[in-house]
């Protein structure tokens, strides 16, 4: 390994025989009519620099699409999940689907739900 010393920095020039080596294959290739090998390696190394970032851009977009978040209509829990997916409720363990954008109870068909309403009774006094 060799030093080349400069007034203010050093430079170590033990990689520099492959890069040059790789630069002049690279040249002789072109030169012999196969710089199409040399375009398709290339393409290759932009590729894999490029698709973990528009995979990842995608990726996200569809999350935003399709992760829901709302409250169980039973109990209230605010949660979130997939649009169009069946899952339960942490918290009560209610069956629930995810439909428009809001969580609905999953029921039977034939099913009438109800909401009760509490009334109180008073006495009269004869």
């Amino acid at each position: 390994m060799k030093t080349v010393l400069l007034p203010f920095a050093r430079f170590n020039q033990s990689g520099l025989g492959c890069g040059l080596t790789i630069l002049l294959g690279a040249l002789l290739l072109g030169s012999i009519g196969l710089g199409w090998v040399v375009n398709g390696v290339l393409l290759g190394l932009a590729f894999l620099l490029v698709a973990p970032i528009v995979g990842l851009a995608l990726f996200r977009w569809w999350l935003g699409q399709n992760l829901i978040e709302g409250s169980c209509p039973m109990c209230g829990y605010e949660f979130t999940g997939f649009n169009g997916s069946e899952c339960r409720c942490p918290s009560c363990g209610e069956a629930l689907k995810v439909e428009q954008g809001n969580f609905v109870r999953l029921t039977p068909p034939g099913t009438i739900d109800i909401d009760a309403v509490d009334v109180t009774v008073q006495a009269l006094e004869d």
